[in-house]
């Protein structure tokens, strides 16, 4: 098999002085390893105000630059400054604005960024910065799960949360160009919702089991034919029923998970729909949410 061309987009991770910037350097790191690339470890501090004041404002501004130096030494210390890593400190008026400002910048290939410090260990639960960079982000975000148990490479297996819309073919793309540089085969998952939850309202016992019968079948042959889609990449599939949410964020036998954003909103921008939102509070291993085509 022909091996992948190489990646020249680089992976940016957003750090800051919490204790989840831990966990976004350590998938940083991996995604950057696996890619072939140069990782860029940002730090965002307050750009002077229009209306600032003064002598008051300009000190201000030189202690949190001092303060995001800092972070970007402990960040340096905790990856062993390895080489092919670049250290960034960006002024912006929000963390948010200047890692989106940089991913375009560079025309990035993932944004990293950690869980907020108040997750459930081995939970995502992203903070405000990570909310904002998923409500527009112009490539994949990649968001950490507090205290990943395991790093990346351990179950030996990239996920991605399939159905036959723009946006799950988008994130089934990003996933099949990771496999084919890790060698790790898709396990491609569509969850059925059990019960009165997929069905419309007073179906009736008979109609109830053929609607379930019927999205089955349709589903079914929608991984099928995504799997046999993809080249050069072992695919497994799976149906699984109960709720959608709970679901896949118990996917614990994949590396990382990916997921789309949903199928409307500006073209090639993250725009979290139901699922991918709740998602984020919820799985246990690495989330990368993947802008539609």
């Amino acid at each position: 098999m022909t091996a992948p061309p190489p990646v020249t987009e680089p992976v940016i991770v957003g750090a800051d002085a919490g204790a989840c910037t831990q966990d976004a350097l350590a998938l940083a790191h991996w995604a950057a390893r696996t890619l072939g690339t140069t990782l860029i470890v940002a730090v965002v501090h307050p750009a002077p105000s229009a209306l600032g004041s003064g002598r008051v404002d300009a000190e201000w501004i030189a202690d949190r630059r001092a303060a995001a130096e800092r972070v970007l030494a402990t960040a340096r210390e905790t990856l062993g400054d390895p080489p092919d890593v670049e250290y960034r400190v960006v002024a912006s008026s929000s963390a948010a604005h200047g890692l989106h400002d940089l991913a375009e910048q560079r025309k990035a290939a993932l944004l990293v960024v950690g869980s907020t410090a108040s997750a459930p260990v081995s939970r995502l639960l992203p903070g405000s910065t990570a909310d904002r960079l998923l409500a527009g982000s112009v490539c994949p975000v990649a968001v950490a799960p507090s205290g990943m148990a395991e790093p990346p490479g351990t179950a030996g297996r990239i996920g991605v949360a399939y159905v036959d819309t723009p946006d799950g073919r988008a994130a089934l793309e990003s996933a099949a160009r990771l496999a084919r540089r890790t060698g790790s085969p898709l396990l491609l998952v569509t969850v059925v919702a059990r019960g009165d939850a997929a069905l419309p309202f007073m179906l009736g016992a008979d109609a109830e089991r053929a609607f379930l019968d019927t999205a089955r079948e349709t589903y079914e042959e929608a991984l099928r034919k995504a799997a046999e889609a993809v080249p050069g990449v072992t695919v497994e599939w799976e149906l699984r029923s109960g709720d959608v949410v709970e679901t896949l964020a118990e996917l614990t036998e994949v590396d990382v998970l990916f997921c789309g954003s949903r199928g409307y909103g500006p073209a090639r921008r993250v725009l979290l729909g139901g699922v991918s939102a709740r998602l984020l509070r919820r799985a246990r291993r690495p989330l990368v949410v993947v802008p539609r085509a």
